[in-house]
């Protein structure tokens, strides 16, 4: 009597190396999910998504930068509050990874994709001081605001809510606070004696 797992070409040596054709070539989109959005609307708002995922995943990646570099009489503040915006960027990077995956695409997940697609500019390697790394941080937020406003107008034209809601609110909406709190690091004000 033969052993279940014991066939033909069953063994317990790991096979290394593996290469395969790929399942689905980015840029395409699979039409197995009943999303009720034609495929040329899934193509567009993947690619627009796609632009959404790299300028997000610079952002979240300049966060941890910002968090390891900054000095200065505001570093335990600034270096909590840059570790706990990379945190949600994060999960941003995540929801719109999984909203393109949704709409049958393939989301951009390496360093060099993000690289080659990013509209953000890149820092430089060494530190810098914590007012360039807020505006850097900043100027980050405005091309992923602008971004969003985008998409989401577009999305909602073309009839997808899902990427229009996500958009606003899980995207734009904690981009929009995160400014907020990146902004009132840079309002100079007295620290000891008020000015008035």
């Amino acid at each position: 009597m033969k052993k279940p797992g014991r066939g033909k070409g069953v063994s317990p040596q790991p096979r290394f190396h593996q290469r395969a054709e790929g399942m689905q070539d980015y840029g395409k989109v699979r039409h197995a999910l009943p999303l009720e959005l034609e495929e040329p609307v899934r193509l567009e708002i993947t690619e627009n998504l796609n632009q959404l995922l790299a300028d997000t995943m610079v952002l979240r990646d300049l966060y941890k930068k910002s968090h390891w570099h900054v000095s200065g009489p505001t570093f335990y503040q600034l270096h909590l509050l840059f570790d706990k915006h990379f945190q949600e960027q994060s999960e941003i990077v995540d929801t719109i990874a999984e909203r393109i995956q949704i709409l049958g695409g393939v989301a951009i997940a390496m360093a060099h994709d993000v690289a080659e697609l990013t509209q953000i500019e890149r820092p430089p390697r060494g530190r810098e001081e914590a007012p360039v790394l807020i505006s850097r941080l900043l100027e980050a937020h405005q091309v992923i605001i602008r971004d969003c406003r985008a998409v989401a107008e577009r999305a909602d034209k073309l009839g997808d809510l899902g990427t229009n809601d996500m958009v606003v609110s899980d995207v734009l909406r904690a981009n929009e606070m995160q400014v907020w709190f990146l902004s009132e690091h840079l309002v100079e004000v007295p620290l000891v004696e008020a000015a008035g």
